[in-house]
């Protein structure tokens, strides 16, 4: 609990004040004033208030808008005269804009996020960027400007994004510094572009250098980093507030009008509209900021805030009638909101200011906890006059208050409080004390003259201070008043009275003064010990905590404090040390403890005991809930069954309290062993919002937040013997803000103020799950502050003398260890009944069954004993402790124990047995769903005992029970069951009231309901009783319902009814008896058609009868075929000659048929003919060469199915698999005859024989086939065939064929044939392309395969190589002389006219080509008569060639042209065979670009 102290700022001269701001992190106010006196000014103030006498400016007229710099003491501050003015706190120096570029009133004013640049804009819409150095002076020309024309009203900076940490240049130097290994690295590999290593500027600014500004028009800029302004969307109205939603990128605006647009921007602040809406409330003087992550919180001059979550959608409202310390009238006129304790303030017109703090409940509570009561209403502060702004600053969380004439400082403060020797005194307010003193039940008030930080308090005195003064009060022995007795000045903020003396902390040193301030001792702290920064004393012990780590322990028993023993230096025992936050010692001053805080400031979550008899320091970690000895010795891997009773007790009770860290300590005020301590779930270190403290668990319908305790108390005995144990741990009481004190038998605690006044009665009587409400001890008076609450042994024992006291103490103590044969002995003397029930109750916290047996039985309880017993067969012991629990009245206990081991089975049985009807229901709905029906029934019969049987009703029908119980409920009620009948869709209760009416003879009654309920059996069956067979013949046509048809049946055979009878029993598919009657009765006509829809053995009973009746057989035998009896059917067939019965049967014959049978009826086929039919039943019958003998001899054709029948099963490959490779070559050969070229092959395969089936896959012409069978064959013969096969089609026009060609040939080591191959491409490259480069590159190839070839005839393939060894040198000098053409033409053609003389040059290199090329060439030096004899030469040579197919026709055209002489016929271009084609084919061009890639491989 925390109260707000008030310090009123000292201003030089009185004015209006119209602004106020605070520095970042600094404790320094801006406050803008203005007078008719003395114009406008601009002050500085510190944290209370009081006045910077170097930091006032003046100017004639008032500033108009103040900024901080955001890490520097430097202000920014514009005027309404256009002036802009730079104060700079740290330096003392006061700057002008340079220029100043504003012609009238500044309205915006922003620093960028490291305050290098300053933005300005003012009424006209002149907006200037400027750059600042580190001092905060403005260079003379600004770094952009301009003008867009409209009143400037709001600017947001747009935040940057965040920083990768691998990259952050300064996160890395502070890294490096520290000695991180990986952070030098860092600078080693992080390099730029040639090479240089990345700077800070490489790694990327991390400073924020763009803006949003808003305009009067409703217009929204974006000013970039280089100073470019953008507009980006125009608003439906004046900007009066932009937000930045920083973890979403997104942009709020809000106009005057109160229209919220939402704005997605991108990272070059491109924006795009989201959302836009209308926000609530009054438009004038509007008020919008953040209040949390992603909440606007908006004040409109109401009584209430408007808050909306964004993320969650959420809206509502936080209102001020909650706390009747604000009139209703009372409106809120401004809101400033702490992010760092997250408080949202608000100032009224009455002069509160009322804070509310974001609080949500943990646990489940907080998942079902509405929006608006996450927010806690605090007790209001007041100031004098309306608030007009607020504005929350600084890194101390200071809240400055402008009334207009006054500005206040608000100072959290937390509530001081001290409970010693049975005084507690607890802070109420500023200058308010409640004190409180047990010893003699009297509570008294104290108003002070000081506002109070600290309070100490002993039986006879109580002394309070502030950061100046110090006052010491004297409690007479009757209380009956309390005055002051003495003060002095003191700066110290830690004080302890002992006695007369009074101990205050001072640098280097604890002075001991009296009451009036006289020293009377010094205890000086060595420069190595350091500063003293805590102190306690308990009983007549002084200890003193340095900063460096050291205790120091006085004895205070003489007339000057004496030093027990050595200083103990703490720093390198315990771990990170950072500081020690208090330390305490015992009443013998035997032990201390000590609680500390890490390097970083996070709390140790350990307590360290420090035994001066011994010098030896152990701890109690409380984030895992084991002391020292416990952490190195538990093993985690042993079992349950593996460990004692008290080992398990020991567990579970470190598992209640692990994750936590202490707060406060104190030690009993005459128990030597016995440490309280306070402690805190320790918050986690994971990013998702508001769950640090919940535990998930997922249930059958959906996941829920279970329950944890964030506050809790937890006891431990110190001994040197047995270390530290826990003896016991409850939660914080929702009514108790701090633990105090603990002196046995009772725990002291300071109330929440806030609670006194909303929940009183909670205090004496509570009902809070969270700490048994028969523990709190009523109140000495009702404003009382110090609560008691008794310690759970003691309950009974309040009174009992110190002997019982210890004496339970030890029996404690005793048991927390599971020493039983003491902790029996030290009680053997106490007779008290309460003692073994308290016993009793300790068992549950230290989970010790076998000593609760004993205590119950001393109790004589036999219920709970009884209970325990059968307790035991459950295998968690939360859950056997919990039964116990319940026997002993610990509700609580027992809840929290089966919620614990998720036992919810007995969490719902326990609740039922409370009488918790709506958690029993909840928790079945949640999480014991399959006791779920249950639990409605027995809610049910309870509400049936309270009388209220409609709820009784509706829970009966949820447990589906209600056709039984409901109407044994009103049984004795017959109008209300009719009532609830009727009312019912339930159809079992209308047949059951239907059958009630008809045992009451009701017959027209019944009918009714038996119609409601469409239980048409029983309307059937009553109008047949009522003779009313007409109609129940009736309903029986319309509904098909076959027990009615039964019934009437059987009616109307009893009533010689044959035909009706029939007709019915066939409706209700009894085919039997509706068989039995034809039979009966010679009813032939109907007997077949009954047949056939009946069963097997029906249907053979029919063909029985029509067996032995003339005439009949073929019906026999269609009925035993139909039954399944083929052989019957068969040997019917056959016996009366029935041959087309004899075909439809055949068809049904299966493997498992007789063989003989499968014979007999194969010849019958072949001797009509019917081979196809034939030949399918000897496959059935396994004569595989049979059928294959008919199938070649009478061409059977085998199709698919055929085979498949023919093909010999899997199994026969391991018994006879010679045979079975003879069969399928035998279908094979059958497929072949037959042209059946896939399934030869299928079969070919299947036998084994590759060959055979790549033979026949060839005679199908399947070429994809072909390719795929070859690839997985992968065998050289088939590599070789396929490709024989692909080289037989158009392979020239399909790049697949030629690949495969190669790819086959080289697989299957056939490389004559791939050197062949090659040949035949050369040629084709000649023929087709006139492309030699190709082909003297297929050459070259074929001339390697036939190298590598072993031809079986050596002769003949060195005779072949010689051959392509000549031609690929003849090829190879036609191309090499094109290629060399253009720089030495003459050689070009003396080598073509060697190669005309070379003999067979034809087979090489084309006549033709050699003639054409040397026309062109003569044609080209215009050498036309040396041109048109060689092409009469060539026609010599080739004097059936058209000689346009090689030289151009455009070329001949010249040569006759040049010479006069008229054309030729053969010498005409030709468009088809002879002529030359510019462009070939595209299939062509694909097949070149094939072969060319062939070759480059």
């Amino acid at each position: 609990m925390a109260v707000y102290f008030d310090h009123r700022a000292q201003a030089p001269h009185p004015g209006q004040n119209t602004d106020i701001q605070w520095h970042t992190t600094a404790p320094l106010l801006a406050v803008a004033s203005q007078s008719s006196s003395t114009g406008g000014s601009v002050n500085l103030y510190r944290e209370e208030g009081e006045y910077v006498q170097d930091g006032e400016l003046r100017k004639s007229r008032p500033a108009s808008v103040l900024a901080w710099h955001p890490t520097r003491k430097i202000l920014a501050v514009g005027w309404e005269t256009g002036e802009l003015t730079i104060l700079n706190e740290q330096e003392h120096e006061k700057f002008e804009a340079p220029d100043c570029l504003h012609k009238s009133e500044i309205t915006i004013l922003h620093w960028t996020s490291n305050g290098t640049r300053l933005l300005s804009g003012d009424a006209t819409g002149v907006l200037v960027v400027w750059k600042a150095d580190t001092r905060g002076r403005l260079q003379q020309q600004p770094l952009s400007q301009q003008n867009l024309q409209e009143q400037l009203t709001e600017v947001v900076l747009k935040p940057q994004a965040p920083v990768d940490p691998m990259t952050d240049i300064a996160s890395l130097a502070r890294a490096a510094v520290s000695g991180d290994e990986s952070a030098l690295d860092m600078f080693n590999w992080k390099k730029g572009k040639n090479n240089m290593r990345m700077t800070g500027a490489g790694m990327g600014s991390s400073e924020a250098l763009t803006f949003f500004v808003g305009g009067k028009n409703g217009s929204v800029y974006y000013l970039s980093e280089n100073g470019a302004m953008v507009k980006q969307f125009t608003a439906d109205g004046a900007v009066r507030k932009l937000l930045y939603y920083q973890e979403k990128n997104i942009l709020v605006t809000v106009t005057t009008n109160m229209m919220l647009t939402q704005h997605s921007v991108s990272h070059d602040g491109e924006t795009r509209e989201m959302i836009k809406v209308k926000l609530s409330g009054k438009s004038e003087h509007a008020d919008i900021i953040w209040a949390g992550k992603g909440i606007l919180a908006t004040c409109t001059n109401e009584c209430v805030l408007r808050m909306w979550d964004l993320d969650k959608e959420e809206n509502y409202i936080l209102n001020l009638d909650v706390n009747p310390s604000y009139d209703r009238t009372e409106n809120i006129t401004c809101i400033s909101f702490c992010p760092s304790k997250k408080l949202l303030a608000g100032g009224t017109g009455s002069g509160h200011i009322a804070v509310w703090k974001y609080s949500p409940a943990l646990g489940a509570a907080g998942n079902k906890q509405e929006p608006e009561d996450r927010w806690k209403l605090q007790p209001p502060s007041d100031v004098a006059g309306p608030v007009s702004d607020l504005a929350w600053g600084s890194s101390q969380n200071l809240l400055a208050v402008n009334t207009v004439d006054e500005v206040y400082v608000l100072c959290e403060q937390l509530m001081s409080s001290h409970c010693s020797q049975q005084t507690g005194v607890v802070q109420t307010g500023p200058m308010q004390l409640s004190v409180d003193m047990f010893a003699i039940s009297k509570h008294n008030d104290i108003k002070a003259d000081i506002q109070i930080k600290g309070i100490y308090s002993t039986r006879e005195s109580i002394a309070i201070w502030d950061s100046k003064k110090l006052v010491v009060y004297e409690i007479p022995a009757d209380a009956s008043m309390i005055k002051s007795a003495g003060a002095f000045s003191s700066g110290s903020q830690l004080v302890c009275l002992y006695e007369q003396n009074v101990y205050t902390l001072e640098p280097g040193k604890v002075q001991v003064r009296n009451f009036q301030g006289t020293v009377k001792q010094l205890l000086s702290m060595s420069e190595s010990e350091g500063e003293p920064v805590s102190m306690d004393v308990c009983s007549n012990f002084l200890v003193v905590g340095t900063s460096n780590g050291y205790v120091k322990m006085f004895d205070l028993s003489r007339r000057e404090a004496k030093l027990c023993g050595s200083p103990k230096c703490l720093s390198d025992i315990m771990d990170n040390f950072g500081g020690i936050v208090s330390a305490k010692c015992n009443c013998t001053g035997s032990k201390v403890s000590i609680i500390g805080k890490y390097a970083d400031g996070n709390m140790n979550p350990k307590i360290y005991i420090w035994d001066i008899d011994t010098d030896m320091v152990q701890f109690f970690n409380f984030e895992t809930g084991r002391s020292e000895q416990d952490e190195y010795i538990s093993d985690p891997g042993d079992s349950e069954n593996d460990i004692t009773a008290a080992e398990r007790g020991k567990n579970q009770a470190a598992k209640d309290i692990a994750g936590r860290f202490p707060t406060s300590h104190h030690w009993d005020a005459e128990e030597v062993k016995l440490l309280v301590c306070e402690t805190k779930l320790k918050p986690t270190t994971d990013t998702k919002p508001a769950t640090e403290s919940q535990s998930w668990n997922y249930g059958l319908t959906k996941p829920v937040i279970e329950e944890v305790i964030e506050e809790m108390v937890v006891s431990l005995f110190v001994t040197p013997e047995s270390g530290v144990l826990i003896q016991d741990n409850f939660p914080l009481n929702q009514c108790h803000s701090a633990l105090l004190a603990v002196q046995v038998p009772y725990f002291f605690f300071a109330k929440r103020a806030d609670m006194m006044k909303q929940d009183s009665h909670l205090v004496g009587h509570s009902t809070n799950l969270l700490s048994s409400p028969s523990l709190l001890v009523p109140d000495i008076d009702p404003h009382a502050m110090v609560s008691r609450r008794l310690m759970r042994d003691f309950v009974g024992l309040e009174n009992a003398d110190k002997l019982v006291r210890e004496a339970m103490m030890n029996f404690s103590y005793y048991l927390t260890i599971g020493n039983m044969d003491e902790a029996f002995k030290a009680i053997k003397l106490i007779k008290s009944e309460s003692v073994w029930e308290n016993m009793a109750k300790m068992c549950v916290k230290t989970r010790r069954l076998d000593v609760a047996a004993v205590c119950l039985g001393n109790m004589k309880h036999a219920r709970g004993a009884k209970a325990l017993r059968e307790a035991l067969k459950e295998p968690e012991l939360d859950a056997r402790v919990g039964v116990l629990a319940m026997q002993l009245g610990l509700n609580d206990d027992a809840e929290r124990l089966f919620k614990n081991c998720k036992r919810y089975d007995l969490l719902n049985n326990y609740y039922q047995c409370q009488g918790e009807w709506n958690k029993a229901l909840e928790t079945a709905e949640m999480y014991d769903r399959v006791h779920l029906r249950t639990t409605y029934h027995n809610y049910a019969k309870y509400l049936e005992s309270q009388g209220d049987f409609n709820s009784a009703i509706l829970n009966y029908e949820k447990s589906d029970t209600h056709r039984f119980e409901v109407p044994r409920m009103l049984v004795d009620d017959p109008a209300s069951l009719e009532g609830y009948v009727m009312k019912t869709k339930d159809k079992a209760l209308k047949k059951w009231w239907a059958q009630f009416m008809e045992s009451t003879a009701e017959m027209e009654t019944a009918l009714q309901f038996y119609q409601a309920a469409q239980d048409i059996l029983s309307l059937v069956r009553v109008y047949c009783y009522c003779n009313n067979m007409e109609k129940a013949a009736e309903i029986c046509n319309e509904t098909g319902d076959r027990a009615a048809c039964y019934h009437l049946a059987r009616q109307y055979e009893g009533n010689d009814q044959i035909r009706e009878a029939v007709h019915f029993f066939t409706r209700a598919g009894a085919y039997g008896s509706a068989i039995r009657l034809c039979k009966d009765n010679g009813m032939e006509d109907q007997l077949i058609n009954l047949a056939f829809l009946s069963r097997p053995e029906d249907m053979v009973e029919a063909a029985r009868y029509y067996e032995f009746k003339p005439g009949s057989q073929d019906k026999a035998v269609t009925l035993y075929h139909k039954a399944g009896h083929f052989s019957k059917a068969l040997d019917l067939a056959f016996e009366t000659k029935q041959f087309a019965a004899l075909q439809m049967v055949s068809e049904d014959l299966d493997e498992k048929t007789d063989p003989e049978l499968l014979r007999k009826c194969a010849d019958f086929f072949i001797d009509n003919g019917q081979f196809d039919r034939a030949v399918d039943l000897l496959a059935v019958g396994k004569k595989y060469w049979e059928a294959l003998k008919i199938c070649m001899e009478q061409h059977v054709l085998m199709t698919e199915d055929l085979v498949e029948k023919l093909t010999p099963p899997k199994e026969m490959a391991e018994t006879d698999p010679e045979e079975r490779i003879k069969i399928l070559d035998g279908i094979a050969e059958v497929c072949m005859q037959q042209g059946q070229y896939h399934l030869a092959t299928k079969k070919y395969t299947q036998a084994g024989n590759k060959v055979k089936a790549m033979k026949a896959l060839l005679k199908s012409g399947d070429t994809e086939k072909i390719i795929f069978f070859a690839g997985v064959s992968r065998q050289k013969e088939i590599y070789v065939m396929a490709a024989h096969y692909l080289q037989s089609l158009d392979w020239r026009k399909d790049p697949d064929i030629m690949k495969n060609i190669i790819s086959f040939y080289t697989k299957g080591r056939a490389l004559d044939s791939l050197a062949n191959f090659y040949d035949a491409c050369a040629q084709v490259e000649v023929d087709e392309y006139q492309n030699y480069d190709k082909a003297l590159g297929a050459l070259s190839e074929a001339y390697k395969c036939l190298a590598k070839a072993k031809m079986s005839n050596q002769s003949l393939q060195e005779e072949k190589l010689a051959d392509l060894k000549h031609r690929i040198t003849l090829v190879k000098k036609f191309v090499q002389a094109r290629r060399t053409y253009e720089e030495d033409a003459e050689e070009t053609i003396k080598t073509c006219q060697v190669l005309l003389q070379e003999p067979h040059i034809d087979a090489s290199v084309r006549v033709g080509d050699i003639y054409g090329f040397m026309v062109e060439h003569f044609a080209r030096k215009e050498k036309w008569r040396v041109a048109y004899e060689c092409m009469e030469e060539m026609h010599l040579h080739l004097p059936k060639a058209n000689i346009a197919y090689y030289i151009n026709g455009k070329t001949i055209e010249a040569i006759h042209e040049a010479l006069n002489i008229p054309m030729k016929e053969s010498a005409s271009p030709l468009n088809g065979f002879g002529g030359r084609q510019e462009d070939d084919d595209e299939d062509e061009v694909v097949e070149e670009d094939v072969v060319d890639e062939t070759y480059d491989n």
